[in-house]
């Protein structure tokens, strides 16, 4: 970083010299004009003129099928071309014709992508268009979403062990691909944040931090609803093969501790957005609860495949709530209002 003095021009102006070396790579010379941005921490953005950004470019990347032979690869060049924020994607092919397997491929990935199409298609060439604008979202709303969604397939998928249900621990299957898209969305409207201050500032992310924070919550939802998902697919195995033999009083605990598991990232989700440093502390407390009965539960369930995993998968929830609530203690203490912090402190003293 180098510094500048500013001088004084005339009666009034103010002005500062630009560094040698970047108006050279820049190629500016004197008369050519540059551009000067504000941001909201009081700094300033400055753009040669030639680079002031655009918001009718087009980002677009082109995918060679030909080289995507090995299994998935297609869809998770597709996934991560969508995330990066890219407008466009077009799946190409040098030879007659795009094969059969990778049309299908992009087609099952479509429908897990909010907003992609294909806008063109020809047998060499599909093209797709993303139609999602970030500045039409609030990322806290789709974090929220993203969480019910996720704990909706945690409940649904211990209380079909306990209703001895199989259709519904499918709904409850089903229910993630709906949370992948949450996902997906959300993370490709926190790479275009990153990317432009003007759209964090929309999506409702003032604070660069909170790209990070936003970034790992957004993960551990993700990691619930997986867990929650292989919790369901456990119980369609046991409940084909061993139901007549699943203890009732045993199952009842097992989803009694699931209970608490969903209710401690329920709660953890909440501290994050309400500041409360109290609450999220507590939820820490309560996950040494749930580890405490896990291990006692092990010692009492029968030998039968999938409950031990069932219910070390019910641990896992815990422990991403848990994350939950770590992430919420350093948002709240990462709060830049002073009167903000008194408060707090105020009311965390009565509450002792």
């Amino acid at each position: 970083m180098e510094s500048r003095k500013i001088q004084k021009v005339g009666y009034s102006t103010l002005s500062i010299s630009l560094p040698r070396k970047w108006t050279k790579e820049m190629n500016l010379k004197r008369g050519d004009t540059v551009f000067l941005a504000p941001e909201n921490d009081g700094s300033l953005r400055l753009f040669p003129g030639q680079h002031v950004p655009s918001s009718e470019e087009i980002d677009e990347y082109i995918c060679d099928a030909d080289s995507c032979a090995d299994p998935k690869i297609l869809e998770r060049v597709i996934v991560g071309s969508y995330i990066l924020g890219r407008d466009v994607i077009s799946v190409i092919s040098t030879k007659k014709r795009i094969s059969s397997e990778h049309i299908e491929e992009v087609r099952k990935v479509m429908r897990k992508l909010v907003g992609l199409g294909i806008v063109e298609e020809t047998p060499d060439h599909i093209k797709l268009q993303c139609s999602v604008d970030p500045r039409k979202f609030q990322l806290d709303m789709l974090l929220r979403r993203l969480s019910i969604i996720s704990l909706t397939i945690v409940k649904e998928a211990v209380q079909a062990l306990v209703d001895s249900d199989i259709s519904l621990a499918e709904d409850a299957i089903n229910r993630e691909d709906e949370a992948d898209m949450m996902f997906l969305l959300a993370m490709r409207l926190l790479i275009s944040a990153q990317r432009k201050r003007e759209v964090a500032n929309e999506i409702g992310l003032k604070d660069p931090l909170h790209i990070l924070y936003y970034g790992l919550m957004l993960r551990y939802l993700e990691l619930i609803a997986d867990y929650a998902e292989e919790i369901a697919r456990r119980v369609i195995e046991l409940l084909q093969k061993y139901n007549e033999k699943l203890p009732k009083s045993i199952i009842q605990q097992i989803a009694n501790l699931n209970d608490l598991s969903h209710d401690l990232v329920l709660k953890s989700v909440d501290s994050f957005f309400i500041n409360d440093i109290k609450i999220a502390n507590n939820l820490l407390g309560m996950l040494t609860f749930i580890e405490l009965e896990r291990d006692r539960l092990m010692q009492e369930l029968p030998e039968l495949p999938h409950l031990r995993l069932i219910l070390w998968n019910i641990t896992r929830i815990a422990d991403n709530g848990a994350s939950i609530a770590l992430k919420a203690i350093n948002n709240a203490l990462g709060r830049r209002t002073t009167v903000a912090s008194k408060a707090w402190l105020t009311s965390f003293g009565k509450r002792e």
